[in-house]
């Protein structure tokens, strides 16, 4: 069911790799980095500039946003598992949402809209998304690009509060 005053991107509701309600509608204010993840990955280690991006800048309103997938063959079976992996091994502590597609024809919604908007779908692991506030835009960026690059600070910096 739609929601009136959600902007149509934002209409989302997700649930977190430790079974609580996310709703992307609270959040369309902020800048987001979105991000599908995979815990078996060669692009793994970005978890941590994933984890000091959010923790530097979350107070300025930056909302970082995990989306483990394993379209690409390299992601554990279970969310509990995914879950403690990136708790233990990388101190995740930004919001990770429940297993799910990001590609293809079973992909989740969500990330459908980001293909459709960018015209760009994840080519691997670790592919970003930056939505600017009430989505006004949004930009691409491949698992190539660090999160802390100047490229995606560049489309994250003018939204920090």
């Amino acid at each position: 069911m739609a929601n009136a005053s959600c902007n149509a991107l934002y209409d989302h509701q997700f649930t977190t790799l430790e079974g609580k309600p996310f709703n992307l509608c609270d959040y369309q204010d902020k800048p987001i980095l979105v991000v599908n993840t995979a815990s078996k990955c060669g692009f793994t280690p970005q978890f941590e500039a994933l984890e000091s991006m959010f923790e530097q800048y979350k107070s300025q309103g930056l909302l970082v946003v995990g989306f483990p997938s394993n379209d690409f063959k390299q992601e554990l079976a279970e969310d509990k598992k995914i879950g403690d992996f990136c708790k233990m091994t990388y101190g995740v502590k930004f919001p990770m949402m429940s297993k799910s597609a990001v590609r293809g024809s079973d992909v989740n919604p969500f990330y459908k809209q980001l293909i459709d908007q960018t015209g760009t779908a994840p080519k691997w692991n670790f592919y970003k998304y930056v939505i600017a506030p009430n989505g006004t835009k949004v930009t691409a960026f491949s698992s190539m690009t660090k999160p802390d690059s100047d490229s995606i600070m560049k489309e994250i910096k003018p939204y920090l509060k």
